[in-house]
């Protein structure tokens, strides 16, 4: 029997256990769901353990040479259940609509199409990972970029959405309805749930490179250490909606600049959309 690494898949089933206790709690809330705003950030730091243990197992699994099909496959189901399943739990909890109406029909749906979205997003990965292991047994390329919104960042995205809504900083500014609550999040996790299955092209972190002096990289990243850190203290769901919703913008505008300039710009070819036979060829 061949043997399975154990630390990068103990970093993954806690993951995995993070996320089935946000699936697990918010199920368990009496109905008018999650009550607090207090409540609400402790449900999505649980989550942010989750992204965290996802970025940590692969690495950790790089790092020892400990890369496995077992532990691929466990990877992709953990995230299915903490990125796909928890987010959508999550929002449907803290919304609390009235079962049987017009409104509950129509964020059910949302959370649904987030959640096949991501599960797709997910096979479509793991089926060209196991692809270019197939071809080239002994390749372990750094991807410079994903093909769809990755399911961590989308997951990012979502719960940030519904966290800032009813976050002090907006409720000084404005008090939103559940009604309009919903509406909003109807629109992100339906259009969140299209850039994971879109041939868009997203910046993966550990192939950024920048052509800048080391001392202004330490400057830089001090500096925003700094801020990421005031934020996360102080003001928590703008800081986690400012940096999950970041990357989603910037990486869409890049992918639409090249897509309308074309071949004439040669500096965003990462940025060149998937070509729609090699996406027919994935999920027929």
């Amino acid at each position: 029997m061949k043997k399975v690494p154990l630390l990068p898949n103990v970093i993954t089933a806690f993951g995995l256990s993070c996320g089935l206790f946000v699936i697990f709690k918010v199920c368990m809330i009496p109905h008018g769901g999650v009550s607090s705003y207090q409540e609400l950030i402790s449900v999505v730091a649980i989550l942010l353990f989750a992204a965290f243990a996802d970025v940590l197992d692969g690495a950790v699994a790089r790092a020892m040479n400990a890369q496995s099909t077992f532990g691929g496959i466990f990877d992709s189901l953990a995230d299915c259940c903490s990125f796909g399943v928890a987010p959508s739990a999550m929002v449907l909890a803290s919304l609390a609509v009235k079962p049987g109406t017009e409104l509950s029909y129509l964020i059910t749906t949302a959370a649904m199409v987030f959640t096949v979205c991501g599960v797709l997003r997910l096979v479509r990965y793991s089926t060209i990972a196991c692809e270019e292991k197939l071809e080239d047994p002994d390749a372990d390329k750094v991807k410079k970029n994903f093909t769809g919104l990755p399911i961590p960042a989308a997951a990012a995205a979502a719960v940030s959405a519904n966290l800032f809504m009813v976050s002090p900083e907006l409720q000084h500014l404005v008090v939103m309805s559940v009604e309009a609550r919903a509406f909003v999040m109807f629109i992100v996790l339906v259009t969140l749930g299209y850039l994971m299955i879109s041939r868009w092209r997203f910046p993966a972190f550990n192939a950024l490179q920048m052509r800048v002096a080391s001392f202004q990289v330490v400057f830089l990243t001090a500096m925003t250490a700094v801020f990421l850190f005031y934020g996360i203290l102080y003001h928590f769901a703008v800081a986690l909606a400012a940096v999950s919703w970041a990357y989603v913008l910037v990486s869409w505008i890049l992918s639409i600049t090249r897509y309308v300039s074309g071949p004439t710009l040669k500096t965003l070819d990462d940025f060149e959309p998937e070509p729609e036979d090699d996406y027919d060829d994935l999920v027929s």
